[in-house]
């Protein structure tokens, strides 16, 4: 964890905005270095402010959260985006995993799980609401056939793909699977190179893609 999280808040509301701020800011370890109002100006603020952390609306005036996160991503991928916003459909879920957000929260959540989310991603972890990986995880029930969806991974691999879908982080795999931290970041590795994706983002984003192909099991069914 970063001895400070540097956060920008990202949302048309002003006062949204500032009342997230000041929750935020009174969190240990987190400070709010800069407000925007719409995608333009976030994308503006991350190369002179250089957050750790963005926390992004999707519906927003000019350029939206799904294009802005997709710009910051591109040219800070050390930078992490918090989608925080009022949807909860699918479609934008998977837009913004595609665009790169490593988190998805509905503006509905309680203030402890946005500063634990934000906290989360300043690790370098994924984090996505109970009620979002619900709807992620319709997508990927069902029973496999053998094989599954993903012939390239072992039964372990896929394991670790799966609760990567649920938004888990290396340490809590680790003690799901009852793991060494070590193991699983080299599961995590050795899932990433065999899917040729860069980040947890595009490993789910593949999985929903490939879960959609008739010719294909469920990916990421519990293991038997």
């Amino acid at each position: 964890m970063l001895d400070r999280i540097r956060v920008l808040v990202v949302d048309d509301y002003p006062l949204f905005r500032s009342t997230l701020s000041l929750v935020l800011n009174a969190a240990p370890g987190i400070e709010v270095v800069g407000e925007a109002p719409d995608g333009t100006t976030a994308i503006a603020l991350v190369e002179t402010l250089e957050p750790d952390v963005v926390v992004m609306d999707l519906n927003m005036p000019g350029l939206d959260g799904i294009e802005a996160t997709r710009s910051i991503v591109t040219a800070r991928p050390h930078t992490g985006v918090l989608v925080l916003t009022m949807f909860d459909n699918e479609t934008a879920v998977f837009a913004a995993m595609r665009a790169g957000a490593r988190g998805y929260l509905l503006k509905g959540s309680r203030h402890q799980q946005i500063v634990r989310a934000v906290q989360v991603i300043g690790d370098g972890e994924a984090i996505f609401s109970p009620a979002i990986a619900s709807r992620m995880l319709m997508f990927f029930g069902g029973t496999p056939k053998p094989g599954g969806a993903f012939p390239e991974l072992t039964a372990r691999e896929r394991e670790v793909l799966r609760l990567i879908a649920q938004g888990k982080g290396n340490a809590s795999i680790a003690e799901k699977l009852v793991l060494s931290p070590k193991t699983v970041r080299n599961h995590v590795s050795h899932i990433f190179r065999k899917l040729q994706v860069a980040d947890r983002a595009e490993a789910i984003a593949l999985a929903r893609a490939r879960e959609t192909t008739p010719s294909h099991g469920s990916p990421l069914s519990e293991q038997q």
